[in-house]
């Protein structure tokens, strides 16, 4: 990553309240951007958004991700660089709940977004937008493979489908309106993360913030499918990617205006019941979590989650020359970290801000040799790399 591309540079961030936004926020304020923000309202209580004060430092349109002409409005106001879409109704288990406002959030708000950048490009030109949409949008055959990005777009679940939907919104608009070319409309790309962890997440029904509450009330937490497998990362790993990303998307265009994984490397792919019994005993629990207490609970009605979901990364290794750096046992204590400053009341935006210089300290050149155990290799991404969505 260059960091003196974003010196002065002018970010538009939907959702930029959540938590993945929040400390997307936060790395660019660091940089040196200048980040304005779109959003309804903070999504939680506590919030990171707040405790990091980003309140105060951020200009924000208060505004549904649904209403074009209010993002019209606000991209004619701030006359973006870039811009990030981070907006969504995140979880699967809401999208039981409210399947039409989920569908409603993540397409109808992704196709606002990129309209109101197609209606005001033509008076500024946003020069890259990198939509993220979840690894989830793949339709999932439990394949012990990890999906490559021209894979298969599904899903069974409303989550699900809306993400690859979204996906679908975004390929319709590059090909008719985003060529890249013309110096005039934007190059757009998606990214395809999930299951991400770090400090600042209390939304309901993650992994991570029922074991933080479970290990307050001195309880063991309750877990739906603890033999599940996810590709847990650290938060800081796909933003690490989305601001590689963007910076090409910016200086080189359409060769880069496609999709990415984003994901830690297949050793790092863990069940739901280690996460929780790693995270809970770095909290310090006075209950620790054992195998046998953790209670499987399918939701009435609703199809179980997949067993097995891995993303392969070696194109986005390969080209953007991206790696993770911290593996899941130090995502998890990093993560343990924060929540234990938060409940001793330590000032969370240093805290954060500490955590960013650590992962920037890192040298990415000494994660290469990674590259060479995976399960893909550079000439099958090479032979891949006109497959695009």
């Amino acid at each position: 990553m260059n960091h003196s591309f974003w010196q002065h540079k002018k970010v538009f961030v939907t959702g930029h309240t959540g938590f993945k936004g929040s400390w997307l926020c936060l790395w660019l304020r660091k940089l040196g951007a200048e980040v304005h923000g779109y959003s309804d309202s903070l999504p939680t209580s506590p919030s990171m958004y707040r405790l990091c004060g980003l309140e105060t430092d951020i200009p924000w349109t208060r505004g549904d991700i649904r209403d074009c002409p209010k993002l019209i409005a606000a991209l004619r106001e701030v006359k973006p660089d870039l811009v990030f879409h981070l907006a969504a109704q995140p979880l699967v288990g809401a999208s039981y709940k409210d399947p039409f406002t989920t569908f409603a959030v993540n397409v109808i708000g992704t196709a606002a977004l990129l309209e109101a950048v197609r209606v005001t490009s033509v008076e500024h030109p946003v020069r890259a937008v990198v939509v993220a949409t979840s690894d989830k949008c793949y339709a999932n055959l439990e394949s012990a493979k990890g999906f490559h990005e021209q894979d298969l777009l599904g899903g069974y679940d409303p989550y699900s489908a809306s993400k690859a939907s979204a996906e679908l919104v975004v390929s319709a608009y590059r090909s008719s309106f985003f060529t890249g070319g013309d110096g005039i409309m934007p190059a757009v790309a998606t990214v395809r993360a999930g299951n991400v962890i770090g400090g600042g997440d209390w939304a309901e029904g993650r992994i991570v913030p029922d074991c933080l509450r479970a290990a307050m009330l001195g309880h063991a937490p309750v877990l739906r499918r603890p033999g599940a497998i996810r590709p847990w990362q650290h938060v800081l790993e796909p933003l690490a990617g989305y601001l590689e990303l963007a910076e090409r998307l910016f200086t080189r265009g359409a060769a880069y205006a496609e999709a990415w994984n984003f994901g830690p490397r297949e050793e790092d792919a863990r069940t739901v019941a280690w996460l929780a019994e790693t995270l809970c005993a770095a909290l310090g629990t006075q209950s620790p979590v054992h195998a046998a207490s953790l209670m499987e609970q399918p939701a009435r009605g609703q199809r179980d989650d997949t067993t097995m979901l891995q993303l392969n990364i070696a194109k986005t290794q390969y080209r953007l020359h991206w790696w993770p750096r911290w593996e899941a046992a130090e995502a998890v204590e990093r993560t343990a970290h924060w929540y234990r400053h938060w409940m001793k009341g330590s000032p969370m935006r240093e805290i954060s801000a500490a955590q960013i210089v650590d992962y920037e300290a890192l040298d990415l050149s000494t994660q290469a040799s990674h590259a060479d155990n995976d399960s893909t290799t550079a000439a099958a991404v090479q032979h891949r790399r006109s497959s695009k969505l």
